[in-house]
């Protein structure tokens, strides 16, 4: 252990109270507070956790840190016994210093008090005015180290965001991964089946034209015997000439006809390159979705769970790391939509079929999510809790919502420039409820879940070509 004389006063001060410890305890994480301090401190939390490092505790023990303690008062002996020994002179008068003028701020002795450069100033026993000094200077003391510990803090909340940042963008480059490793395949699967179909073409036509080929080979051996043995005849006597000639007559006759290419001998090279992208295009769209609204993941509350593809949200009991940045939910199990509407009609539908305790709807861009305040002004919405259905405007309270059966599926119906919000049931045609408002920002697509079984989906819509 170090010496006392190694030791400042700042490695015993508290980092609660800020002051020399008093009766310190010794917490899991190693570091030590006054147990009062602690007490008070845990007192005013829903969890045990360090003061210091944050760090949580279950059923934590307090052990006295007796070493720290013995430290604690022998700096104090030791500081009292040097205070009350020590005594400092006038360095003008070499008179001791009794005396604190309060004009100029420094120590002074009777001497000093005298004379022409103190006329009229305002004087204190050194002992008096000592204690309140220091109290005044704790005090601002106190406002530097709550100070120099709320820096730390706020660093320790960029530190945090520096390293999500770098998590979420390794995830995101796992998942752009991951989408065009999908469109690769389905690239690599087109082009083999649209290889394999030209293939198959080619040994058609190749068969067809073999065939052909094999066939004028047969006439044209025909056709050579048949001009062999007419020269023979013709080269033979006279009477043997004449006996054969009716035979060889009809083998000079001409019965075949010139073989002739069949149309559509050669490979379809338009059908197969014709309008390619477009073609391939239009068959991917049956692997593409589009959804009109996707979550922002940056102002999900951190018990919420979004899937990869930003449509899904999810309320989970275990909690997640996320920094405190300015966008994101801490109180309502809410999250907005990443993009805002400032003009035009939107239109979008949410999956709600099962989940026991949601909210849908829209808010302003202004209104605050940081603590309970965010339901107070700024949304529109209908929500699903207890069996029951309710509908809330900025203009209007909570009302019941008549509905006669479960909804599945809800839609929402923004028309900014006319300042209508609407939301009905798409799969029974039904209206629910329509809001006015004159909106002078953007609005943000949100939703709420506290249903840990099932999560809201934002649905796609159907693309045509």
């Amino acid at each position: 252990m170090s010496s006392l004389s190694q030791i400042s006063e700042e490695d015993l001060l508290c980092p609660v109270c800020l002051d020399i410890f008093t009766d310190p305890v010794l917490l899991l994480c190693s570091h030590s507070v006054c147990r009062a301090c602690l007490e008070q401190f845990w007192s005013s939390r829903v969890f045990q956790e360090c003061p210091v490092c944050r760090k949580r505790f279950t059923g934590c023990q307090t052990p006295a840190n007796l070493a720290l303690r013995n430290m604690c008062e022998s700096f104090l002996q030791k500081r009292s016994s040097l205070q009350s020994s020590s005594e400092v002179f006038c360095d003008v008068h070499r008179e001791k210093l009794k005396l604190f003028c309060l004009d100029d701020n420094c120590p002074v002795c009777l001497v000093c008090r005298d004379s022409e450069k103190h006329l009229n100033h305002t004087f204190r026993p050194v002992d008096e005015v000592t204690p309140l000094l220091k109290v005044k200077l704790k005090t601002s003391l106190k406002l530097l180290q709550e100070k120099l510990e709320s820096f730390k803090e706020i660093k320790q909340t960029f530190d945090d965001a520096a390293q999500h940042i770098k998590a979420q963008t390794q995830q995101t480059v796992r998942c752009l991964q991951e989408e065009f490793e999908r469109l690769h395949q389905f690239l690599r699967d087109e082009e083999m089946i649209r290889t394999s179909a030209l293939i198959e073409e080619e040994n058609q036509k190749s068969q067809m034209m073999k065939e052909k080929i094999e066939q004028i080979e047969r006439e044209i051996e025909s056709l050579s015997n048949n001009i062999g043995t007419i020269k023979k005849d013709l080269d033979a006597a006279d009477i043997p000439f004449l006996q054969n000639f009716s035979v060889s007559k009809d083998r000079a006759q001409i019965t075949l006809r010139d073989p002739v290419m069949p149309a559509g001998a050669l490979v379809n090279v338009a059908e197969h390159l014709g309008n390619l992208k477009f073609e391939v295009w239009q068959k991917m769209m049956a692997i593409v979705q589009l959804t009109p609204v996707t979550l922002d993941p940056n102002t999900a509350y951190p018990l919420l769970f979004l899937t990869d593809d930003l449509t899904h949200v999810k309320f989970s009991a275990d909690g997640q790391q996320y920094p405190e940045n300015p966008e994101r939910f801490d109180y309502h199990h809410c999250v907005l939509g990443s993009v805002g509407f400032n003009s035009g009609t939107h239109l979008w539908d949410v999956e709600v079929q099962n989940n026991t305790c949601w909210s849908v709807g829209v808010t302003t861009a202004s209104n605050q999510r940081k603590g309970e305040v965010f339901f107070d002004s700024g949304v529109w919405r209908v929500r699903y809790m207890a069996d029951q259905y309710t509908t809330q405007s900025p203009l209007t309270t909570r009302k019941h919502l008549d509905v006669d059966n479960r909804l599945k599926v809800i839609r929402v119906q923004l028309d900014w420039d006319g300042g209508n919000i609407s939301f009905s049931d798409p799969l029974t045609k039904k209206h629910l409820c329509t809001f006015t408002s004159t909106f002078t920002e953007a609005v943000y697509p949100f939703l709420y879940s506290s249903c840990t079984d099932f999560p809201l989906r934002i649905l796609p819509v159907k693309l045509s070509v």
